[in-house]
């Protein structure tokens, strides 16, 4: 058994933000071990105070770079059930295929750039270039797919400007509509070679497994993304999101600018991972197989590095329904709406899953539709508490191992989760007392 170890990672590289892993054993006892989160917040709930409702979701959205689509959509949901508003059919398709192009273009991000170098025991995907041109084109010719699908019903690839409170301003055409679905078709052959790739190297993920809850959206009618309760591994009845403090319980800790949370068990997950052992048997028929191609059995994924594996199974799973949600698209006579919206004081709560997890976010309005109160639930937030007790799991079981590839271990445990480290760090109420 190693006596000392001293792990001191400054900003941990291939992760959007920063984060920082520390480790100090001494005479084979841990002194200090603590996943980090520098980060300065950035008080977006404060900045939407004072805004009318029709600019939170353009605010909002600049929370992420990533996920700033999910952004959107949870706020316009949530505004609309502020103000009672309910939207078309036509509406909510399109933000469905919206987050749904957001969801293949993050994870085929994180999958193929970030994760698959530490699988294929190089630093960066550039050396992969001469190595293996053929997955690095596929990967790129999928990345591409993704921004142009978002392109074209969002209106640009990042920060959709199309979508707005109770209608889209712009709608795609039948040409580019009939262009996007020959093209997803064709992108379920690619991904099929993409989880073969990435089976073939996954035996370089560490062995290592933790229980712990999974929390995520469920929806009767399909795998949750956009509509559904929240729900977890633990729990029997579905909750409302509107309950959603009760279930997250965010709390401060000293080594995080960022909150942890935890509900029924010391901590809980979100994301891919979390979403595939609460909707598993919702899953597109592809999507199934790759599941099962990959090893994925519900009830048992009590690795986190598997998380990885539910990404490449909701790539599928997003193409799957895309194409669902383009047929139907075409097969309406679609029409531009101007809803009649009445400005009106209330609170409202919209919940939808981001590729990292379950995203809340809750506002109040006064009489002149200005936001008063505001709150938002970023998933990374949810998953630091899982990984710093992931942590506390995995070093005592490691220590014989060298420190180089017990910290190189560590580094993959916190790429796994795909944290977007900046975007969790929000306001934090303090009290000062004389």
């Amino acid at each position: 058994m190693s006596k000392e170890v001293k792990i001191n990672v400054r900003h941990l590289t291939r992760v959007e933000g920063h984060g920082n892993i520390v480790v100090d054993v001494k005479d084979g006892n841990i002194e200090k071990l603590e996943w980090q989160v520098p980060e300065a917040p950035r008080f977006f709930e404060t900045m939407v105070v004072g805004r009318a409702y029709s600019e939170l979701a353009t605010i909002t959205s600049r929370i992420c770079g990533i996920c700033s689509i999910g952004h959107t959509c949870a706020s316009l949901k949530a505004t609309e059930a502020a103000l009672g508003i309910n939207i078309s059919e036509q509406t909510r398709v399109l933000r469905e295929l919206l987050l749904h192009g957001e969801t293949l273009q993050s994870h085929i991000l994180h999958v193929c750039y970030l994760v698959l170098p530490d699988l294929f025991k190089v630093n960066s995907v550039i050396p992969l270039i001469a190595s293996h041109p053929d997955a690095v084109l596929l990967v790129t010719k999928l990345h591409r797919l993704s921004n142009e699908l978002c392109d074209v019903i969002g209106g640009r690839t990042t920060h959709p400007i199309r979508a707005k409170v109770g209608h889209f301003t712009m709608l795609p055409t039948w040409q580019e509509l009939e262009e996007l679905k020959r093209r997803l078709e064709e992108a379920k052959g690619d991904l099929l070679k993409l989880a073969e790739i990435f089976k073939s190297v996954s035996g370089g993920f560490p062995d290592f497994n933790r229980e712990t809850e999974y929390l995520s959206l469920t929806y009767d009618e399909e795998y949750a993304f956009y509509d559904g309760q929240v729900t977890t591994t633990d729990i029997d009845k579905n909750i409302s999101p509107d309950e959603y403090k009760g279930v997250v319980n965010e709390f401060v800790v000293p080594q995080s600018t960022a909150k942890y949370g935890k509900f029924n068990r010391a901590s809980f997950m979100v994301g891919a991972l979390a979403r595939y052992n609460n909707n598993h048997s919702q899953l597109t028929p592809l999507s199934q197989q790759i599941a099962e191609m990959l090893g994925l059995k519900p009830g048992i994924n009590i690795s986190p590095y598997q998380n990885n594996a539910a990404q490449v199974v909701e790539c599928v799973f997003a193409v799957e329904r895309s194409i669902s949600h383009i047929e139907w698209l075409l097969g309406q006579e679609l029409k531009m709406e101007k809803p009649d919206i009445e400005v009106k004081n209330g609170q409202g709560v919209g919940a939808v899953e981001v590729p990292r997890g379950i995203l809340f976010h809750d506002y109040s309005y006064n009489d002149d539709g200005i936001c008063v109160a505001a709150n938002c639930v970023i998933p990374t937030n949810l998953n630091h508490n899982n990984i710093q007790m992931d942590f506390e799991k995995m070093v005592p079981e490691m220590l014989s191992l060298p420190e180089k590839d017990l910290q190189f271990n560590l580094e993959m445990l916190v790429r796994a989760y795909d944290p977007c480290i900046s975007c969790s760090t929000h306001f934090l109420n303090v009290e000062f007392k004389k």
